[in-house]
């Protein structure tokens, strides 16, 4: 029997419902089914494609076509579970419902969260007007990370800004990937003695992680990439091809105009605002779980995963892989009583793509301690190593969409 589109009912009571069929929601409702089959389990989630968002960084470097990183939805929804297409509204954590923007109401014994995070675009100002144009552009949407390619393939001489806003954002390693594999390309063309790459970042370090900064620090000497700190985009004029930071220093901030040729954007990043809505958020409105066991502070019975979850972790593909058999297995052990003896140790992973064909592998979890899958002699996750890229490349979208979707926990 495959996932089944759900029609509106008023009175669906499951054992379990998960908000979101990302990487999360998909791989935590394929590993509750691989624990205990008979489950009843239902999936919220509106879209019709189900996206491998870790390729993007590829398709702007003109590695992966973007059709490798997407998928129908209905392809990779796991068995035996109800697909309800709407967008959730409102959970109700006292009688333990959730409400859909279609007026379906769904009851359940127990909750997963794991809707994503919210990708503020309109929190720059004029960005939504130019995105995709006047050389503007942003790996974070399926359909502009081609448009990046195309500008770094274009691009002869002037200036090329890569910015990163304040954290948390998902793949905090991103903003510089497009940038090093950008300059990369540049360098093999001969071009990147006419272009001046500049790194605008709204933080005060090159990485959180300290000893992945030196392997980071010799690629920005080898590509002259200028850094700028303090540096929080906060509007883009596109047809004057000029882009307005603030810049803080001891007297306060300042606004400074930088022009550019190509602009690669990643904007602010926030919780979905029905989490704070529905009481389940903490004081930024991220979901509030223990950060071991994964389940909510305040309400047993809601559990959660992924991005919009406020543990301290990389909120990455590899640390909802670490993240769900965690939560499949707690829940569980909560449907019958019992002890949750699953943890979660902060584990994320930032395959950071220093040039085509080599990548510093960034394992870590909780305060910054380092969390390598191999031993040294394998990959020394602190230096760049081509085999860091024939995992990023060709065996972590086989893991993604052969195992990990499918509740095969291998490197979890």
């Amino acid at each position: 029997m495959s996932a089944q589109h759900a029609a509106a009912n008023h009175s669906a009571i499951y054992d379990v419902v998960v908000i979101g069929g990302g990487a999360g929601g998909i791989s935590v409702a394929s590993s509750l089914l691989k624990r205990q089959s008979d489950l009843r389990i239902a999936i919220i989630e509106p879209a019709d494609h189900h996206f491998y968002q870790p390729g993007w960084t590829m398709v702007g470097g003109g590695i992966f076509t973007p059709e490798f990183t997407r998928k129908p939805m209905a392809d990779v929804m796991p068995k035996d579970i109800v697909w309800h297409q709407s967008q959730a509204q409102r959970i109700d954590p006292e009688s333990e419902s959730v409400e859909l923007a279609n007026g379906t109401t769904l009851r359940y014994r127990r909750l997963i969260v794991a809707p994503g995070l919210v990708i503020d675009w309109a929190a720059i100002s004029g960005l939504e007007e130019t995105l995709g144009a006047n050389g503007v552009t942003s790996n974070y949407r399926y359909d502009l990370a081609p448009y990046t390619w195309s500008l770094v393939q274009s691009l002869q001489q002037g200036n090329a800004l890569f910015t990163q806003p304040p954290m948390p954002i998902k793949c905090a390693g991103a903003p510089q990937k497009a940038m090093y594999l950008a300059c990369d390309h540049w360098r093999k063309q001969g071009r990147l003695g006419q272009i001046n790459p500049t790194f605008c970042n709204a933080g005060e370090v090159l990485f959180g992680v300290k000893e992945y900064v030196p392997a980071l620090q010799s690629y920005i000497e080898r590509y002259g990439i200028e850094t700028a700190y303090k540096h929080r985009l906060t509007a883009v004029d596109g047809t004057a091809k000029v882009a307005l930071f603030d810049v803080a220093g001891e007297g306060g901030s300042q606004t400074v105009e930088r022009p550019f040729d190509m602009l690669h954007v990643v904007p602010p990043q926030k919780a979905p605002a029905f989490i704070a809505a529905s009481g389940l958020g903490n004081a930024g409105g991220w979901l509030d779980l223990n950060a071991n066991t994964l389940q909510h502070v305040r309400y047993p019975h809601v559990f959660g995963l992924g991005d919009a979850s406020g543990t301290a972790n990389a909120k990455t593909a590899a640390a909802v892989r670490k993240q769900a058999p965690v939560v499949a297995q707690n829940v569980v052990a909560s449907l019958k009583d019992q002890p949750l003896s699953a943890e979660y140790f902060g584990y994320g992973s930032c395959p950071l793509t220093v040039e085509r064909g080599k990548i510093v592998l960034a394992e870590f979890g909780y305060n910054g301690q380092l969390q390598p899958t191999f031993p040294k002699w394998v990959n020394d996750g602190t230096r760049p190593t081509s085999a860091a890229w024939e995992l990023k490349a060709k065996a972590l979208p086989w893991v993604y969409w052969r195992l990990m979707l499918r509740g095969k926990e291998w490197l979890s």
